[in-house]
C-alpha cells in the first residue's frame, strides 16, 4: 500500500491517539522521508510533492491528508467535470455527503475544527495547511464550477453561522451542513451593491409582534443559491451605511425565488439571482447582534480571498501541467512542440510565476496558522488582498499562454483542450468576485501602510 507517497513499511499504526477514530491512523516513521507524489510531470505539483525536496510547513499528517483528498478527487470528480459543466449542474448533495464520509468536509469551514458538530477522525490536529491542501487538490479538476458548488457556498455561507449565531441556531444548521444533508450559501452581493457592502438595499423589517423579520430585496451572483436550503443574507435592519447591516439565516420558503444565471464561467456552480418577497424570518434566525452584520462580513472576507487565491494558484499550475503534457506529444514542423525554443520559453515563464505564487500562498498560510482570528483579520487583510491579485493575475497569464500552446484545441469544448478552454472562461470569476483586482490592490496598499504605523 502506498499512502501519501510512502510505502506501507515506512508507516506505523498508532492506536492511542486522542480523539475519536474510525480507522487506524498511519503515522510517518521519523527515519523515513516521503517519496515523490503524483505523476512526476515537471512543475505539475508543488515543490514538497517531489522526492528529496524539503518544506518547513508540512508533516506526516499533511502527506496522508493529501493522498486521501486526491483519491476522492480522482474517483468522484475528475471523470465528470465536462459532463457537469455542459449540464450546468453539479450533484452537490451526493458530492458533499461522500466528502463528509471521508472526514475532510469540515476543513472547508476553516479553523478551528468544529469538533462539537463533526468529530475529527484523522487522529491529529487540522491546520490551515491541511485546508490549503484541500483547495489545492480539489482544484486539480480544473473546474471553478465544481469547486464553488462543492466548497464555495459552504465555505462562505456557514462560517458566519458557526462563529456568530447563538447555540440554538448553530445546533439546527451546522450538523446537517457538515454532513452534506443541507446546502448553505452566502447572499450579500446585489444588483446595485457588490464590494460596496455598506450600501446594500435588501431590507428586513420587524413585524409589529416583534417575532419576525420580513425580508424584501434582491441578491445577485449567489453561488449555490439555486439549490440552497439556507441563505446567510446581509440585510438592512437599521439606518444608512455599515452600522445598519445585519445577517439573517433565511430558510428556503414561500417568497424565496431563485433563478440560475447564465455566466461566462463556473457554469455548474449554481450562480443565482435571488429575490426575497415578504419572506417571514423568525427573529431567532438573527446571526449575532442586530446592526453588527458588517463586521461579521468583513471577518469572513480574508478567509474567502485566501481560498480563492489557493484555487487560482492551482488552476494556473493546471494550465502549466497540461501545456507540458500536450507540448511533449504534439508535433509541428517535424518535431515536438516542446522542442521549439519559443514553447519552452512560454513554459518557463508560466513555471516561474506558478512557483512564486504558490510560495506566497504558503507564506500567508503560515501567518494564518501563527495568529488568532482577530489579529489575522487586522494584520493579514492587506497581504491577503495582494495575494488574491497575484494568484488571479498568474492564473490569467497561464490560461492565456496555455491556450496559445494548445492552439485550436483550446477553442473547443471537450477533447484534449477541455481543461484549458474551461479555465480560460473562468479567469474573470476569480479576478472579480471576493473583491476585484482593482479594489484588492488599493486595499492591500492602504491596509499595509496602516499596519506599518502601529
Amino acid at each position: 500500500m502506498d499512502v501519501g507517497g510512502l510505502k506501507e513499511s515506512q508507516w506505523t499504526s498508532l492506536s492511542d491517539r486522542s480523539g475519536p477514530t474510525e480507522t487506524p491512523v498511519m503515522v510517518m516513521d521519523a527515519n523515513f522521508e516521503p517519496e515523490s507524489f503524483g505523476d512526476k510531470t515537471a512543475f505539475g505539483d508543488p515543490y514538497w510533492y517531489r522526492e528529496s525536496f524539503k518544506s518547513p510547513y508540512y508533516n506526516q499528517s499533511h502527506h496522508v491528508f493529501r493522498a486521501k483528498v486526491r483519491e476522492y478527487v480522482e474517483k468522484e470528480i475528475m471523470p465528470f467535470c465536462h459532463e457537469w459543466d455542459e449540464k450546468k449542474a453539479v450533484p452537490v448533495r451526493d458530492l458533499l455527503q461522500k466528502a463528509a464520509a471521508t472526514g475532510w468536509l469540515p476543513a472547508i469551514l476553516g479553523q478551528p475544527w468544529p469538533q462539537e458538530y463533526a468529530p475529527n477522525t484523522f487522529g491529529h490536529d487540522i491546520d490551515y495547511f491541511h485546508e490549503l491542501i484541500l483547495h489545492d487538490e480539489l482544484s486539480r479538476c480544473a473546474s471553478g464550477g465544481v469547486l464553488w458548488g462543492l466548497a464555495g457556498g459552504m465555505g462562505i455561507g456557514l462560517p458566519p453561522v458557526y462563529k456568530f449565531a447563538d447555540k440554538a441556531l448553530k445546533d439546527k444548521v451546522v450538523p446537517d451542513v457538515l454532513a452534506g444533508k443541507k446546502i448553505i450559501c452566502l447572499a450579500i452581493t446585489e444588483p446595485y451593491a457588490g464590494s460596496d457592502v455598506a450600501n446594500l438595499r435588501c431590507t428586513a423589517e420587524k413585524t409589529p409582534c416583534g417575532q419576525f423579520y420580513v425580508v424584501n430585496g434582491e441578491k445577485k451572483w449567489i453561488t449555490n443559491g439555486v439549490f440552497a436550503d439556507y441563505f446567510t443574507v446581509a440585510v438592512r435592519t437599521g439606518g444608512k451605511g455599515m452600522n445598519g447591516v445585519s445577517l439573517l439565516l433565511v430558510e428556503r420558503s414561500e417568497g424565496v425565488e431563485t433563478k440560475q444565471m447564465d455566466c461566462m464561467g463556473v457554469w455548474s456552480s449554481g450562480t443565482t439571482y435571488v429575490t426575497f418577497t415578504d419572506v417571514k424570518v423568525p427573529v431567532s434566525n438573527l446571526i449575532g447582534q442586530e446592526n453588527a452584520g458588517f463586521q461579521y462580513i468583513m471577518l469572513n472576507f480574508n478567509h474567502e480571498r485566501w481560498c480563492l487565491a489557493a484555487q487560482a494558484s492551482r488552476f494556473a499550475r493546471v494550465c502549466l501541467e497540461e501545456s507540458i503534457k500536450y507540448a511533449s506529444k504534439r508535433r509541428t514542423f517535424g518535431k515536438k512542440l516542446v522542442d521549439h525554443q519559443v514553447i519552452r520559453w512560454k513554459i518557463a515563464e508560466m513555471a516561474r510565476q506558478c512557483e512564486a505564487c504558490h510560495a506566497l500562498v504558503e507564506q500567508v498560510t503560515y501567518q494564518m496558522n501563527s495568529m488568532g482570528p482577530e489579529e489575522s483579520m487586522m494584520r493579514l487583510g492587506g497581504d491577503t488582498a495582494l495575494l488574491k491579485v497575484q494568484a488571479t493575475k498568474t492564473f490569467e497569464y497561464c490560461a492565456r499562454e496555455a491556450a496559445q500552446i494548445f492552439g485550436g484545441a483550446s477553442y473547443v469544448r471537450g477533447g484534449q483542450g477541455e481543461k484549458i478552454e474551461r479555465l480560460y472562461r473562468e479567469v474573470r470569476a476569480y479576478a472579480i468576485p471576493g473583491g476585484s483586482e482593482e479594489i484588492m490592490l488599493d486595499l492591500g496598499v492602504r491596509q499595509s501602510m496602516k499596519m506599518a504605523k502601529l
